[in-house]
């Protein structure tokens, strides 16, 4: 392992240790049981809590994961305060992210089916960006093309085969002039 490697895992796991620290507060704080795990996930520092009492667990979620979402905005706050740096801390809470990722994934399919049946682009419904980049990098794995429309949070990806771009662009010129759209080339 190189020493470039070495610093950077360093710095990832003291990330992980002070977003441990400042939810195992919060958790004191609001009484709730939980287990506090640790780990590194696609060059990023992950923090789950995982407990018994689905009741409690359910309350750090939130509707649509808007507790959650919050939470990691704090997190990722409380660590920049701490390092003086920006942190893509990932914070989970019982599995939620991956549970949300399999639907999205299943959606996805679904779509890239219709799409292959009926050779017509199908619209997917508004997402934000982490779930907009799930649905791309499925897309492409199950080799179509897809693009995003419009302005958040109202923003949506489109489905369609390689073949129907140049209409697609023409259809999406026209209908949605003012539209911001993108297609996902990474």
């Amino acid at each position: 392992m190189d020493q470039n490697t070495e610093v950077d895992r360093e710095q990832l796991n003291e990330e992980a240790d002070i977003a441990a620290d400042y939810l195992e507060g919060l958790l004191d704080i609001v009484d709730y049981e939980g287990d506090i795990e640790m780990g590194i996930r696609q060059g990023h520092p992950v923090v789950q809590i995982v407990a018994d009492d689905d009741t409690d667990i359910r309350n750090l979620i939130g509707r649509d994961g808007q507790v959650v979402n919050a939470l990691q905005l704090l997190t990722r706050l409380a660590v920049q305060q701490s390092t003086g740096e920006r942190s893509r801390i990932i914070v989970d809470i019982d599995g939620y992210l991956k549970k949300k990722r399999d639907r999205i994934v299943s959606l996805t399919l679904d779509a890239v089916q219709e799409v292959l049946e009926t050779g017509e682009p199908v619209n997917l419904q508004p997402m934000n960006s982490y779930e907009r980049k799930i649905v791309h990098d499925v897309v492409r794995e199950e080799g179509l093309k897809s693009r995003s429309h419009g302005v958040d949070p109202k923003r949506y990806v489109t489905v369609y085969q390689k073949q129907n771009s140049e209409e697609l662009n023409e259809s999406v010129a026209t209908d949605n002039g003012d539209d911001a759209m993108e297609e996902y080339d990474d």
